[in-house]
Order: structure tokens, then C-alpha cells, then sequence
């Protein structure tokens, strides 16, 4: 993975065909996404449950760019080796998910991979200056964790603009995930992020059978977020 400040959009699979995920992958990188990102949810830390490694590791053969696994689930350091044996090239997990985030972010590191750290809404920016160092992704969640579909909180865009100044020219991607559409992309692309996951925005008129769709959202997404 070469650093580029570039958009990219990650499509959500939370939003796919739980069916058909391996040819689901395979059709939104054809169709011009950058990421495949992983959403995977426990019940516990946030309110739904979706899949775990042995998902990833399933759909890994499918997938020949990033696997961005986000994980939703406390207490994360038990699952990272699994995550990092099912193939994901980054683990993103939450500041708030337990007490020694920074532990998980050098574990995630010693098994190779790139670390993530994801911020729930409700999360301010302070406890990020002391984790800088240790990250290769932040991920700024712009709904509420746990489903798909939900509407973007505009709050977070000024949250995006303050991580972006912390950052500096550190090679350091910023996230922003829940609600983005052609709307909302412009938003937090001007503000300063790179990666945009897109779950509904994306799949939504498209199927595996007719995938045409998936690369016209895509396009209309990455054109908005350009344009700003």
C-alpha cells in the first residue's frame, strides 16, 4: 500500500448480499473501488451482530486490493491475530472499545498491518495527539456505530478539520464512515479526509447480476468528493 492523499472509496459490505459476498467483492472492484471495507459488529459494543474472521478469511481470495477491516467489537485484542490471519491489510479499532488503546494499536502493528483507530460522534480529538505516532488510518464515524443507512451528523466535519491539522504531513489516511453520499462526500473531502466508505450509496440499484450501478455510484461519489 503506497500513502496517497488521492480519494478512495471503500464500499461497506454490511450493505452487500450476505449471499453472494465473494462475487460482491469482485464486482464493486471491478467497478472502480479503491477498498473493500469490512464492517464487523459483536452486539455488545454496538447493537448488531455481522461476521467475523472466518468471513474475511472467505472472502479474502475474492478481493485483490485492501481489505479494511473496522471492527466494532469489545474487547478487541483477543480477535486481532484471527483479523490479521484472515488477511486484512488494516485493523480499525475503537478508542473506545477499552482501556489500552494503544496496546491494540502496537499489537495491530506486530502482526504486520496497518492500524486504524476509529472515533465514535460522541468522541472529541484530545486523546488522538498522544496516538499520532502509532496510527496509519483514522476513522471518523458520521453515524453512530452498529447499522447501515443512518443519516450523516454534520457535526464531525469540524471534528475531520482538526484531525487534519494535527496530522500535518504525517502519512496518515482520515476515514470518514456512515452516511456519505454525493452530498455529504464534498463535505468531509474539502475538510480534509481521503477515504470514503459508502455502504447503501453504493449498492444501492446495483446486484451482482447487474453491477453497472455499483460503478456509477462510485464515479458520482469520487466526482463530488473531487469537485470540493
Amino acid at each position: 500500500m503506497t500513502f496517497s492523499r488521492s480519494i478512495k472509496i471503500a464500499p461497506s459490505i454490511l450493505s452487500a448480499d450476505f449471499a453472494n459476498f465473494g462475487a460482491e467483492c469482485q464486482a464493486i472492484e471491478a467497478q472502480g473501488a479503491d477498498w473493500v471495507h469490512v464492517d464487523v459488529m459483536d452486539g455488545h459494543f454496538v447493537p448488531n451482530i455481522t461476521f467475523g474472521p472466518a468471513t474475511c478469511k472467505a472472502i479474502r481470495p475474492h478481493i485483490k486490493g485492501v481489505m479494511d477491516v473496522h471492527l466494532m467489537i469489545a474487547p478487541v485484542d483477543a480477535y486481532l491475530q484471527a483479523f490479521a490471519e484472515a488477511g486484512a491489510d488494516i485493523i480499525t479499532a475503537h478508542l473506545e472499545a477499552g482501556p489500552h488503546i494503544h496496546r491494540t494499536l502496537q499489537a495491530i502493528r506486530g502482526l504486520g498491518k496497518k492500524a486504524g483507530l476509529a472515533l465514535n460522534p460522541g468522541t472529541g480529538t484530545d486523546s488522538v495527539a498522544h496516538l499520532l505516532d502509532m496510527v496509519d488510518l483514522i476513522c471518523v464515524m458520521t453515524v453512530n456505530p452498529g447499522f447501515g443507512g443512518q443519516k450523516f451528523i454534520h457535526s464531525q466535519v469540524d471534528k475531520v478539520r482538526t484531525l487534519r491539522k494535527m496530522i500535518g504531513d504525517r502519512p496518515i489516511h482520515i476515514e470518514i464512515d456512515g452516511g456519505v453520499t454525493v452530498d455529504t462526500a464534498p463535505l468531509v473531502a474539502a475538510a480534509g479526509a481521503d477515504v470514503l466508505v459508502a455502504g447503501s450509496a453504493v449498492f444501492s440499484g446495483g446486484s451482482v447480476a447487474n453491477p453497472a450501478p455499483y460503478g456509477e455510484n462510485i464515479r458520482a461519489i469520487r466526482a463530488a468528493a473531487q469537485a470540493a
